[in-house]
């Protein structure tokens, strides 16, 4: 019999999903199901999907599945778990299948949303503000005047943009009866969004050919709103936005360089910023410019040593005062994450009222703050029913690292004494209705399973006022426990698709088609350039051992005695470098390879994300032959490979990266360091007291023996030697050759000629090439050398003073 048609085989798998049997699929007893109906048949929004599941084979899932965590990997998609090992980059977390709701349904939901969004604003605008809220007795003195994100410093500052809120997130789950609750809001520095967009792609990598089919929202259209509207923030044309994260070491810096690549923003470290006659300015190549949006990513409390904590390493101080100028605005406002307080849910039905005049449309968790007698009361009566947590926490009871209690879990002795323990602590306390939250379909196992989930969504203030980004990213549990739903303690994320019943608009940021403006790339910050110039030494420092320690093995094979003249002569050498030939791949090669994937690390937004899997493949398999190689064959054939490694590094760098102000230091730092490395050889391998073997193996290191025997027609002789490896400008091995490269780049820099004047530093490379190229191979000696490696490192030290200080 002949394989039936897919339509054919679809349509009977809506009959049968039609009647609740798809993949035996059973939801967990006393929760709603997001797939699936209280009647156990399968919701409409859903249907189309699961019959195009239903006719896929195990295998072909698997595959699909494979091609999203692919798609992850090779973007390097990270986040940073804590735990007791410690710290590490892990993979994002995706379950494959998509959290699918109706688009009317949304719609409502989106409009309970921007009523939330309003009254967050409206509501830290009096705290910040009038204070009638406390005044009157809404909200509780005590509430505000103990809670550590209240920050006094900014207490009658009105933001320039006119707004404290630009961009909130909200945890929101389903209840039992369909209802959706709000669980938190997110107004200090919401994450996630660039996880959201990636997750997308992710899943449609995975389904491409059921997302082609399904009218689904796209996201493009939140963030191209959303860009625009911070545009409109500028006091001026030459003010710059920029994301200003904590840098490599949060949690979330991978989604910081992401949102700063793909909006076309600069990513900015608190140390990059200083505050000048109350402007905020960035330290670049070029001198101070100014800023004019920043989005901030990291806590309040951390923006201002100078105002807010004074022990943050990672603000700027005199940011409180350029607010006050109103000369830079903030997204969001400094002091907003006092709204994430979670007793300050208990509240806000009355607040509600109280700003808006009308109800609440969509409901937070039901909450009862314990520094009240009758609130006490209902929650040591009803301790089975709730969750005990600290009232001035930002996160869900899920998501608060374990510092909530769970009533029904304690143990009747622990129980009888609540109420003490409430009286004693109750303003520091909140009593949270248990949560149980709707499943969602997760595929574990080869097969459809419920799984706990909570959304984040997103909302972001636009020129037409609040826009919900059309979906946002599920958090789904490892388990049936609500607790496993958090990231930290295994949790998964999942795209969100809302589907329409006609066709969707296809946003896109790119412009559309007719005249342009060919933007020039932004003013470099100097901490980039230190990392893009430090990056290209590491990398070259790496290139320049892996060669020379390639060398040196190939004839250890051979000769099976380390005192031999030539290799003792080497490891001399190396010993002065500090590289150990004990050591088969030296521990300080290691270093140096880990060195430049820090600097690169630190400049993610400007790094390819090819570039970055390169750099860290390399460093993966260099620590991996740490372990496993031995000295001589073995070591020399690991050497190859971690140089044809490198070179497909600096290949992709090469032939991808931008011509810009970064490129032009990360070629600097190259060509500085492959001079200090072809100098220093030389001194030491060209002398009249080098070994035997000394020249011939200089050119094997400097990648030359074929160009020697071509130009030459001679044996290695030390004349030939030095003006092939030294003086040779067409040579991209030759000391002058990186000297050339050095004074071209430098004429390309920002301020290398002031008023028709070089600048000292340009001064300096052009004394340097001048020098050098009038030599000849006669003239050149240790003398000689060791004058030019002093004069490669001075003009490093200028570099930096000039543009990296």
């Amino acid at each position: 019999m002949g394989k039936r048609p897919a339509a054919e085989r679809r349509g009977e798998a809506e009959d049968r999903i039609g009647k609740g049997a798809a993949f035996d699929y059973a939801p967990l007893p006393g929760s709603a199901d997001e797939m699936v109906d209280n009647k156990g048949a399968v919701r409409p929004v859903w249907q189309r999907f699961l019959s195009h599941l239903s006719t896929m084979p195990e295998k072909d899932l698997a595959e699909r599945f494979a091609r999203a965590d692919r798609y992850l990997r090779d973007a390097g998609v990270f986040y940073r778990a804590y735990g007791s090992k410690g710290t590490g980059e892990r993979a994002w977390p995706i379950s494959h299948i998509p959290v699918l709701i109706d688009e009317r349904e949304w719609k409502t939901l989106s409009a309970g949303l921007v009523q939330r969004a309003d009254l967050l604003e409206a509501i830290v605008a009096d705290i910040y503000g009038d204070n009638r809220l406390v005044e009157e007795g809404v909200l509780p003195p005590a509430l505000m005047a103990a809670n550590p994100e209240f920050q006094r410093p900014l207490a009658g500052i009105r933001p320039g943009s006119g707004h404290y809120l630009h961009f909130c997130a909200f945890e929101i789950g389903r209840g039992p009866d369909g209802n959706w609750w709000v669980l938190a809001d997110r107004t200090q520095a919401p994450s996630g969004a660039g996880f959201a967009l990636e997750s997308r792609v992710a899943t449609t990598r995975a389904f491409s050919d059921i997302y082609a089919e399904t009218p689904v929202h796209r996201l493009a259209s939140f963030f191209g709103a959303f860009r625009d509207a911070l545009q409109g923030m500028k006091h001026s044309g030459d003010d710059r936005i920029a994301v200003l994260t904590p840098g490599p070491a949060n949690e979330t810096y991978y989604e910081h360089a992401y949102i700063a690549r793909y909006l076309g923003f600069m990513l900015l470290e608190g140390e990059d910023l200083t505050v000048v006659k109350g402007r905020v300015m960035v330290r670049t190549v070029a001198g101070l410019k100014p800023i004019g949006v920043l989005w901030r990513r990291l806590d309040s409390a951390f923006a201002d040593p100078l105002e807010l904590n004074q022990n943050s390493h990672i603000g700027t101080p005199g940011l409180v005062e350029a607010l006050r100028a109103e000369s830079v605005t903030i997204v969001n406002a400094l002091g907003t994450g006092v709204l994430e307080t979670r007793a300050l849910l208990a509240f806000m039905p009355t607040i509600c009222h109280r700003l808006l005049g009308e109800d609440l449309q969509l409901p937070s968790i039901a909450t009862w703050w314990c520094g009240q007698k009758e609130e006490r009361e209902h929650v040591a009566k009803n301790i089975e029913k709730m969750v005990i947590g600290p009232a001035y926490s930002r996160a869900p009871f899920f998501d608060d690292n374990g510092e909530s209690v769970l009533g029904s879990s304690l143990r009747a002795t622990a129980r009888d004494s609540i109420t003490d323990w409430l009286s004693s602590d109750g303003p520091k306390l909140v009593g949270q209705e248990v949560v149980t939250l709707s499943t969602t379909p997760a595929w574990v196992d080869g097969k459809l399973v419920p799984r706990p989930m909570s959304l984040r969504v997103f909302a972001a203030r636009t020129a037409n006022g609040w826009q919900i980004m059309p979906g946002g990213f599920a958090r789904i549990g490892s388990g049936a426990d609500v607790a496993a739903i958090a990231m930290q303690s295994g949790g998964a994320a999942a795209d969100v698709w809302i589907v329409s019943d006609k066709p969707v608009e296809r946003h896109t940021l790119l412009p559309a088609e007719g005249s342009f403006t060919r933007n020039m790339p932004g003013s470099l910050p100097s901490r980039a350039a230190d990392n893009l110039f430090w990056l290209g030494r590491y990398i070259e420092r790496a290139e320049g051992a892996l060669r020379i320690l390639r060398a040196w093995h190939a004839r250890y094979a051979e000769a099976a005695d380390p005192n031999q003249p030539l290799l003792a002569d080497v490891s001399e050498y190396l010993t002065a470098v500090d590289i150990d030939t004990a050591e088969a791949v030296p521990e300080t090669l290691l270093r140096n390879i880990d060195s430049a994937v820090y600097s690169a690390s630190n400049i993610r937004d400007r790094f390819s994300p090819d570039g970055w899997l390169a750099l860290n493949d390399l460093a993966k398999t260099a620590r991996r032959f740490h372990v496993t190689v031995a000295a001589g064959d073995d070591a020399s054939h690991a050497m190859t490979i971690l140089l044809r490694k490198l070179a497909g590094f600096a290949g992709l760098v090469h032939e991808n990266m931008y011509r810009f102000t970064g490129w032009r230091f990360l070629s600097l730092g190259r060509y500085i360091e492959r001079g200090l490395h072809m100098t220093r050889l030389l001194g030491h391998m060209s002398g009249p007291e080098a070994p035997d073997g000394a020249l011939d193996m200089l050119l094997e290191i400097g990648d030359s023996v074929m160009t020697h025997r071509r130009r030459y027609n001679v044996n290695t002789a030390r004349l030939t030697v030095t003006d092939l490896l030294a003086l040779d400008p067409l040579n991209p091995r030759s000391v002058l050759f990186q000297v050339n490269e050095i004074h071209h780049e430098v004429e390309q820099l920002p301020n290398a000629l002031i008023n028709g004047q070089m600048s000292p530093f340009y001064r300096e490379a052009m004394r340097l090439h001048s020098g050098l190229a009038v030599m000849t191979p006669e003239g050149m000696g240790v003398e000689v050398y060791q004058r030019l490696e002093r004069e490669l490192e001075q003009l490093s030290d200028l570099l930096a003073q000039t543009y990296l200080g």
